[in-house]
């Protein structure tokens, strides 16, 4: 089981450079743990996407598909008290931005505060440097 970032679930709903390699991460082993606000940052990246002319409505349309069946399996880690305070936390001591501390605090809860040998599957590289601060695996390496 492996906690993934949104900005690791979008090359699994489309297509991207880095699309290959985090589909072999995921067929490794497919039990995901994301945070409560990944659906609607995913939803974001798609709909970006189709406004900007990158994805026609058909190619948007399977995208969003895709991410509700991946989704719809993983664990989820809601918006609770703790993971707003680990956020504040987060913010204080590393350059994130405020989504990503979420995801990092949300990892950190999925982790029961010890991410050693604990596996963040991210493509961000300041929740990266973050995760791997705190202690966490990071994929891809």
């Amino acid at each position: 089981m492996k906690f993934w970032d949104t900005s690791a679930l979008i090359p699994l709903v489309l297509r991207e450079a880095s699309s290959a390699a985090i589909r072999s991460l995921y067929e490794a082993d497919s039990e995901a743990v994301v945070w409560w606000g990944t659906r609607v940052e995913c939803t974001s990246a798609i709909v970006r996407r189709a406004r900007e002319g990158q994805l026609d409505e058909g190619s948007e349309t399977h995208a969003r598909e895709r991410l509700r069946q991946l989704l719809d399996v993983a664990q989820e880690v809601g918006p609770t008290e703790d993971v707003r305070n680990r956020a504040e936390r987060a913010l204080a001591v590393h350059p994130l931005r405020a989504a990503d501390a979420l995801q990092l605090a949300a990892a950190l809860i999925w982790a029961r505060e010890r991410p050693a040998g604990r596996e963040l599957v991210s493509l961000d590289a300041r929740l990266r440097e973050a995760a791997r601060r705190e202690g966490f695996t990071l994929l891809p390496a």
